[in-house]
C-alpha cells in the first residue's frame, strides 16, 4: 500500500455558510456586554483566534506594529491598524460593523489607542497580547491594568451557535474519514513518522487547512499522553494511540483511537475496553446544567474503580473552536454549567509506563433537548491493523 494517502479534494458542497457582518457584530456587542457584567472597562484583543473570532479579520503577518480590538460596552467597536495593513482590514468580513482607525510608521501607535480607553479601567486582553504593547500602554495610561480574557471571560468563545456548530461537526467528519482511511495502511514495520505522515495528508485530503498535531505512539511511546511521533519502528503486538486533528474552515476537529498490530493480549483488550467503557461513562454526564468536573468525574470513577486511577493522568477534556484546545475544560474543581452549544473533547486514558497507552477520543456538544452529541462517529471498539 502506498505510504501517503492521496485523492480528490473536498467537493466545493462542503463549503459553509459564510460569517456575516451581522454575525461579527453579534460578537463583538455581546464580548462588551460580557466585560461590563465581569466589572470591565472592555477588552483588548490582539491578533490571535479571539480576533479571528471577533471580527473575520487574521493580518497575514503578525509584527511588532500594533493591531488591536477595543471593545467597550455602549461605544462603537473600533480596531486600530498599521495603515500599511488597514486595506486588508477594509476587506475583513466583519470591517462593516466596526470602525478602522491606522497609524503610520514613526508614530505612536498608543498615542493612537489611549483615548479609546478609559483611563482607569481595567481591560480583559486576549492571551496572545504582546507584553511591549501593554506596557507601552500602560506608559500611556499609568491607571489602567489588565487581566487574561481566558480569566475574565473564558467563555468568550465557549458557546457555539449553528453555523459555528455545522463547521465543528464538517471537521469532525473529515477527521472520522481519515481513520477509517489510516486502517487501511500498512503499520508494521514502518515508523511512527510514517503513520503521522498519512494521516496529515488524509487530514489534508478531506478539508483540513491547517494540521495541529499528529500522535502516533506505538508500543511503550503510547504510555506519553502527548508523544511527538518518532522514529521508533512500529512492530507487530504493538498497541497504537493516534491522536490527530487540525482546523477545517476555521473550526477544530481533534479526535483519538487507539489500534494494535496483529492480535492484543487479554490485558490489552480489557484496558482498552475499561478506556471504552470511561468514556461512554463521560458522553452520558453530558447534559445541559451539569458542572464541567462531572463529566470528569464520570469518566474517572469508572477507571479508579477498576484499579487503574493512578494512570489516567490529564483532565478528561476541553473545549474546542477556533482553536483545537480552549475553555471550557473538563476537570476536577470546574463548577462551570455545561449549556447547548458548548463543545468539548471527552478523552479518558491510561498509561501504562515502559509497556503501552490507551485513549479514546470524541468532541461532543451538549444539545437543546437536554442530552449529547457526538462529532466522532467511528467505532470505539478496537481496530487490528496490519
Amino acid at each position: 500500500m502506498p505510504s501517503t494517502p492521496d485523492g480528490p479534494a473536498t467537493p466545493a458542497s462542503d463549503e459553509p455558510v459564510p460569517f456575516t457582518a451581522d454575525d461579527y457584530r453579534a460578537r463583538m456587542a455581546r464580548a462588551a456586554e460580557s466585560a461590563a457584567d465581569a466589572g470591565l472597562a472592555g477588552v483588548i484583543v490582539a491578533p490571535g483566534p479571539d480576533l479571528v473570532y471577533l471580527t473575520g479579520y487574521q493580518p497575514t503577518a503578525i509584527t511588532e506594529r500594533l493591531t488591536a480590538l477595543v471593545l467597550a460596552a455602549g461605544r462603537e467597536p473600533v480596531l486600530v491598524v498599521p495603515t500599511l495593513e488597514a486595506p486588508d482590514a477594509e476587506r475583513s468580513a466583519g470591517a462593516a460593523a466596526l470602525t478602522l482607525r491606522d497609524w503610520t510608521d514613526g508614530k505612536d501607535p498608543y498615542a493612537v489607542t489611549a483615548p479609546l480607553l478609559d483611563a482607569g479601567g481595567r481591560f480583559g486582553v486576549s492571551d496572545n497580547a504582546w507584553a511591549m504593547h501593554l506596557l507601552g500602554l500602560q506608559r500611556i495610561l499609568p491607571g489602567t491594568s489588565y487581566v487574561s480574557l481566558t480569566e475574565a471571560l473564558p467563555m468568550l468563545r465557549g458557546v457555539k451557535d449553528a453555523h459555528e456548530l455545522a463547521r465543528i461537526a464538517a471537521a469532525g467528519a473529515a477527521a472520522d474519514r481519515a481513520y477509517g482511511e489510516i486502517l487501511q495502511v500498512r503499520f508494521e514495520g514502518r515508523k511512527e513518522t510514517d503513520v503521522a505522515a498519512d494521516l496529515a495528508a488524509l487530514l489534508l485530503r478531506f478539508g483540513h487547512s491547517q494540521v495541529d498535531f499528529t500522535v502516533v505512539g506505538s508500543g511503550p511511546n503510547g504510555a506519553n499522553p502527548h508523544h511527538e511521533a518518532g522514529d521508533r519502528t512500529i512492530e507487530r503486538g504493538d498497541m497504537v494511540v493516534l491522536d490527530f486533528g487540525g482546523l477545517k474552515h476555521g473550526y477544530g476537529s481533534d479526535t483519538t483511537r487507539t489500534v494494535h498490530v496483529g492480535e492484543p493480549t487479554d490485558e490489552e483488550r480489557r484496558v482498552h475496553d475499561l478506556v471504552r467503557e470511561a468514556q461512554q461513562a463521560g458522553f452520558e454526564a453530558v447534559r445541559p446544567g451539569v458542572a464541567c468536573q462531572d463529566v470528569d468525574r464520570a469518566a474517572r470513577r469508572v477507571i479508579t474503580d477498576a484499579g487503574y486511577g493512578e494512570y489516567f493522568i490529564h483532565r478528561t477534556g476541553h473545549g474546542i473552536g477556533v482553536t483545537t484546545h480552549e475553555p471550557p475544560y473538563m476537570i476536577e474543581g470546574e463548577e462551570l454549567p455545561v449549556v447547548p452549544g458548548m463543545c468539548f473533547s471527552i478523552e479518558p486514558g491510561v498509561y501504562l509506563p515502559g509497556r503501552f497507552g490507551v485513549r479514546i477520543e470524541d468532541i461532543v456538544t451538549a444539545t437543546e433537548d437536554g442530552g449529547a452529541r457526538r462529532f466522532n462517529n467511528t467505532p470505539h471498539e478496537m481496530a487490528i491493523v496490519e
